[in-house]
């Protein structure tokens, strides 16, 4: 299913906006595979994966190559992520009560640690930091 929502959306709308036809595409089938294969690994995120297939479809160049040049590897490190929500738990104290009193305003934090790290954190491992260093109760 992933696989083909990139093929559907990503790829076909790339082609669709740059007015090309498919046997013109830079990007090869076993590219795409590779792409889809480091989101479900987690190297990196969906949406890394969209700048990624940009850089794909205008030089045909390799997936990890890109990821590999330009840094975007997704942090999973939990350690990385607990100093990261240690420093903006101790600089936003008023906010960690907004967030033990409703749930879903810890949508700012995540925020607040994809800005930090520049989209390259693990969402799901941001968000199981958040409920275990915030301590929140759904």
């Amino acid at each position: 299913k992933l696989v083909a929502n990139w093929v559907v959306h990503e790829l076909f709308g790339q082609l669709n906006r740059a007015g090309q036809e498919l046997t013109d595409c830079l990007v090869q089938p076993a590219q795409l595979g590779a792409l889809v294969d480091l989101i479900k690994a987690g190297t990196i995120s969906g949406r890394i994966a969209k700048d990624v297939f940009q850089e794909m479809f205008a030089t045909g160049a390799e997936p990890a190559a890109i990821i590999a040049a330009k840094g975007l590897q997704q942090i999973s490190d939990s350690s990385e992520i607990e100093r990261i929500v240690a420093e903006l738990i101790a600089a936003n104290p008023a906010q960690v009560e907004k967030a033990k009193a409703n749930p879903k305003l810890v949508g700012w934090f995540v925020g607040q640690v994809m800005k930090a790290t520049g989209g390259q954190a693990n969402p799901q491992v941001v968000n199981e930091v958040l409920s275990k260093i915030i301590d929140i109760k759904n």
